[in-house]
């Protein structure tokens, strides 16, 4: 397939494939960015076009597949940023997230808010942590287990509701 070949059986299709793009993106420059490489992905399968009888639907599958992959990708990033690993640094999440889990710690039975916020917040190690609280290393530990498993369970519920939030199962 040659260039005018391309211009006059697939290339004619892009203003649709951008309205159908920007319906499904909404951002402009998403939905041009994306016909543009999907154009570009057309182009260098010219050859295996030729045997496509119904070379608009094709196209369209393409912006549909890329939008979807694009879609799925800013979710994957947006749900990894709300994961909680183990040992809470506040400075690794953003603000909100930063501020919603020293609500959550504050909320924790008092041995259990200490040691989470020694050790994560502050980063003591957990020697310094029993002779601070004048506690076995053995209570810290599980303390600090019990913390954490308290506000990763507590994260992950709230999680949850925005996700089904999100997907419209109320």
């Amino acid at each position: 397939m040659n260039q005018d070949i391309f211009k006059k059986t697939v290339f004619v299709f892009k203003d649709k494939m951008y309205r159908f793009a920007k319906s499904l993106l909404v951002d402009t420059d998403d939905a041009y960015d994306l016909v543009q490489e999907v154009m570009m992905k057309l182009w260098q399968m010219r050859e295996e076009l030729m045997a496509i009888a119904n070379k608009e639907a094709f196209a369209m599958r393409c912006v549909r597949n890329e939008a979807m992959n694009r879609l799925k990708h800013a979710k994957v990033v947006q749900l990894h940023q709300h994961t909680l690993t183990e040992g809470v640094v506040a400075e690794h999440y953003p603000a909100m997230t930063k501020e919603l889990i020293q609500r959550l710690i504050a909320a924790l039975p008092e041995k259990q808010k200490m040691v989470m916020h020694l050790r994560d917040i502050e980063e003591y190690e957990i020697a310094e942590i029993c002779e601070t609280l004048d506690l076995e290393e053995s209570a810290v530990r599980v303390n600090l287990t019990r913390a954490r498993q308290r506000i990763k369970g507590q994260l992950q519920k709230i999680f949850d509701y925005e996700k089904r939030q999100i997907n419209g199962n109320g």
